[in-house]
């Protein structure tokens, strides 16, 4: 004879041991979420046109360096995840060209103070955005205006600043910081290396580098720029 009670009650442990673990396996679905995996988006070479007049560029920062501020995004910080490029210091910074390096949409214009700062999302890759600071435009530019590929958006601000680009992805909700560099395809890679470089990896400080290599920051303000080399210089 079946012993219903004591049935029941197995029935219930169970129940409550399954409903346990279904918390725990939220709980540690939020823990994921919080520190979520890289996606892996660090190679694809969307860039289609040069972002300035690389023959004017005396030298570039690294991307992860210490130059400038702090420059961070979901995974890292107190580094600055993007490129200054700087122009021969005889030039007129303010003559350096700035061009459109995607074609797509300008979703974000923000006046800096020194120009403005231009924030363009690629056709078809709606999950990035290319952030181009201290522009000087040369015809009037609105959030939501379409960009060619290779447009003159204008000039570099001024000498008060480095000319700098970002390029940022929003995959999976996630906010990502990566080089420029490995966004280039290899035939804008090419010109570079006419300049000397090798690899894309010669204007990156790798994540393993900054860290044994911190810097520290008030704010968004370097204390040190680091003992790690900061710049390319180009010839």
């Amino acid at each position: 004879m079946i012993n219903f009670n004591k049935f029941n009650k197995r029935k219930s442990l169970f129940f409550i041991l399954i409903s346990f673990a279904l918390v725990y396996s939220c709980k540690d679905s939020g823990n994921n979420l919080q520190n979520p995996p890289h996606p892996s988006i660090d190679s694809v070479r969307f860039i289609t046109s040069s972002y300035i007049e690389l023959d004017k560029i005396e030298k570039i920062s690294k991307f992860r360096s210490g130059i400038g501020h702090d420059y961070w995004d979901d995974y890292e910080n107190c580094r600055s995840m993007k490129h200054y490029f700087f122009p021969f210091e005889k030039l007129d910074w303010a003559a350096v060209k700035i061009f459109a390096p995607v074609a797509g949409k300008v979703v974000k214009i923000v006046d800096e103070g020194r120009g403005m700062q231009i924030k363009i999302e690629p056709v078809n890759l709606s999950f990035y955005n290319v952030i181009i600071f201290h522009v000087k435009l040369s015809n009037p530019l609105k959030e939501g205006d379409s960009v060619r590929s290779g447009q003159l958006l204008g000039t570099h601000f001024s000498s008060e600043t480095y000319s700098d680009i970002a390029i940022a992805s929003s995959e999976s909700n996630h906010y990502r910081l990566i080089s420029y560099f490995n966004a280039l395809p290899d035939s804008l890679f090419s010109k570079f290396q006419s300049k000397g470089a090798i690899l894309r990896s010669d204007f990156i400080i790798s994540k393993e580098e900054r860290d044994a290599d911190p810097l520290n920051c008030t704010g968004e303000t370097f204390g040190t720029e680091g003992k790690l080399q900061n710049w390319v210089n180009l010839k």
